[in-house]
């Protein structure tokens, strides 16, 4: 029987198997940090009189509690200063590289890794963060861990797991104007619900994944764990190879054609067997746009939202009550029918280079909607915001009345003064709508960068056909 993808870089990294329950030993490639899940691992090890086994395989970045305004200046938030100050401190103590604020490399972890080259097909990457799965858009087996780990990591350089499960999800077909990958993988979660990949990897397969572009397969693998998935891997092609060709930490020369002769042996064969399938039309979908509070209730944009009553499950049915109560939103209202307060383009999930360059597009030439009260564009990484300004994107952006920030998560997790007040709604591009997730009391609807442009100038949520 063949082996998946995910199962021969699992197979390819096995330092130990485990026997009688016991779990494998998986040796990590690459170990990215950030000033959240790092500093009780630092710590770990200073009270074990431990090192790093291998500090050129860590790399530390700040993005969480980063301000995106006014850089310069003292952090106000006392908590987030006080989390960035020792995240430098431990780097500095431990000989990690780390790129801080203001660093032309900084930004969101799961941005600017790829950007930089380090992340690479067929290898094992981890991070304190669930949505180190973005990384599986080139093949690589990619996933978030806890603290302790990230202190074993450090340690051993290795990680004890027990195998996943594999899950493959089709997608077939062209999609059709104004629908993205984020529409994809929003409908893909609405399917198999918020807890349908659980304990799995998914491989994303099919004409409709092979034609997006590497910043649209992030988006797609970045939202796995929201589908319960512990990763998503998309197999390297031509699109990945070109995207890391001469990119900084890429190989080079000789090195170049040995591992691009590996990355060709990265897929999977055809008679390997999944432990799940799912299968999707991509031309039957619409943008998708979320209702409630997790990433799993979202609709067509064209749909009403739900009406609790006319769901047969009791828990789906108290689910939707209790969302619909908190996002205050009338049951059989039309999605298109609500308006919004704020407009938040940026996050892991959609601040690439491609994302802004959509955003700006559908801008271009409009003013944001009188009854918006902000619009803010916050880019994924660094990098991505000196190639926006190189490319006018930043003034498109001012002109149309939004504010051009720098590099960080944001209000993706409503942090600084980048946060909601109670009540408050946003049409967000980011990848979670829990309560209280951009701030407390906050009201977030997730959509593509496409949606949230269109919302911006209409005021009401929408899409490009509403223009």
């Amino acid at each position: 029987m063949g082996t998946t993808l995910a199962e021969k870089v699992w197979a390819d990294h096995l330092v130990r198997q485990g026997h009688d329950g016991a779990p494998d030993l998986l040796y990590i490639d690459l170990m990215l940090m950030h000033e959240v899940t790092s500093p009780q691992a630092f710590e770990g090890l200073r009270l074990a009189g431990r090192k790093p086994r291998h500090i050129d395989q860590l790399i530390a970045t700040e993005d969480h509690n980063t301000p995106t305004v006014n850089i310069d200046r003292p952090n106000p938030d006392a908590t987030s200063a006080l989390q960035l100050t020792t995240l430098e401190r431990n780097c500095k103590e431990f000989g990690i590289r780390l790129h801080p604020l203001g660093d032309a490399d900084q930004g969101i972890v799961h941005a600017f890794a790829p950007i930089l080259g380090l992340t690479q097909p067929g290898m094992t990457i981890v991070c304190g963060d669930s949505h180190t799965s973005t990384h599986g858009a080139f093949g690589a087996l990619a996933f978030g861990i806890g603290t302790s780990e990230v202190e074993h990591v450090m340690a051993t350089q290795t990680l004890s797991l027990k195998p996943f499960k594999t899950m493959a999800v089709n997608v077939d077909g062209t999609l059709p104007r104004g629908v993205t990958a984020k529409d994809i993988v929003l409908d893909i979660i609405a399917k198999i619900g918020t807890g349908g990949g659980q304990g799995h990897v998914i491989e994303y397969r099919g004409q409709a994944i092979r034609d997006l572009s590497m910043d649209a397969r992030m988006t797609i693998c970045n939202m796995s764990i929201e589908g319960g998935a512990r990763a998503g891997m998309i197999a390297p092609d031509e699109t990945t190879y070109a995207y890391l060709q001469g990119r900084p930490h890429a190989p080079t020369g000789a090195m170049w054609d040995q591992a691009l002769a590996y990355w060709k042996s990265l897929r999977t064969d055809d008679d390997a067997v999944f432990d799940t399938v799912v299968n999707l039309d991509a031309s039957t979908l619409a943008p998708i746009v979320t209702w409630g509070t997790n990433p799993g209730q979202g609709l067509p944009i064209t749909a009403n939202v739900p009406v609790p009553e006319a769901i047969a499950d009791e828990a789906e049915r108290e689910a939707a009550s209790c969302a619909i109560r908190y996002m205050g939103l009338k049951p059989g209202m039309p999605i298109k029918d609500i308006a919004v307060d704020t407009v938040f383009i940026g996050s892991c999930t959609n601040g690439r280079i491609e994302d802004l360059r959509t955003a700006a597009q559908i801008m271009k030439g409009h003013h944001k909607a009188k009854s918006i009260h902000r619009v803010l564009v916050v880019p994924a990484s660094s990098r991505v915001r000196l190639q926006a300004e190189r490319e006018g994107l930043d003034e498109i952006f001012t002109d149309f009345g939004a504010e051009w920030r720098n590099a960080g998560c944001s209000m993706c997790l409503g942090m600084n003064t980048d946060s909601m007040v109670p009540g408050e709604r946003s049409i967000s591009t980011s990848n979670r709508n829990f309560e209280g997730r951009q701030g407390r009391g906050s009201r977030t609807h997730l959509s593509s960068p496409i949606v949230a442009a269109a919302t911006a100038i209409r005021g009401t949520i929408s899409s490009l056909n509403d223009l």
